[in-house]
């Protein structure tokens, strides 16, 4: 699965988590508000679990937020989800021998190298309270406008 998408869907789990007000979000549940498997739901939410994010019991249904949604950044659920490591990676065996491929390591590291700290910078400004907050928002202007 893309790192995109694990990202998205790790937000939009922990968003789910925020705003269940029965407590009782199983996996089943989010993957119907998600659009997915279950199983994605799981190993996802074993992820941020891993991470720290999230706590869950064996044979209970659903989970906890870990932490307050405020001490929660982006770039920490990004973290959690992300295992290649590096958003951008450049093929590691160009041809040494050809103009293009004896530079095009040095050339996109330093591009990719710039991008991936400005993204980084920008999920680290931005908290899950947030998140959910401007889901709120947005959830009430919907139900104004009668949609």
């Amino acid at each position: 699965m893309r790192i995109a998408n694990r990202f998205a869907i790790a937000v939009h789990i922990i968003s789910l988590l925020e705003t269940d007000e029965n407590g009782e979000a199983t996996s089943e549940w989010m993957a119907g508000s998600i659009g997915t498997n279950p199983v994605i739901v799981r190993r996802i939410s074993g992820m941020l679990r891993r991470a720290g994010l999230l706590r869950t019991r064996q044979g209970v249904a659903g989970a906890e937020i870990e932490r307050p949604l405020s001490e929660i950044t982006l770039l920490d659920v990004y973290r959690a989800v992300n295992e290649e490591g590096e958003l951008f990676s450049v093929h590691p065996r160009p041809n040494p021998l050809c103009e293009v491929g004896a530079n095009i390591q040095d050339t996109l590291e330093e591009v990719f190298g710039e991008a991936q700290e400005a993204m980084e910078n920008r999920l680290k400004g931005t908290t899950m309270l947030d998140v959910v907050q401007d889901l709120r928002v947005r959830a009430r202007e919907k139900e104004s406008a009668g949609v």
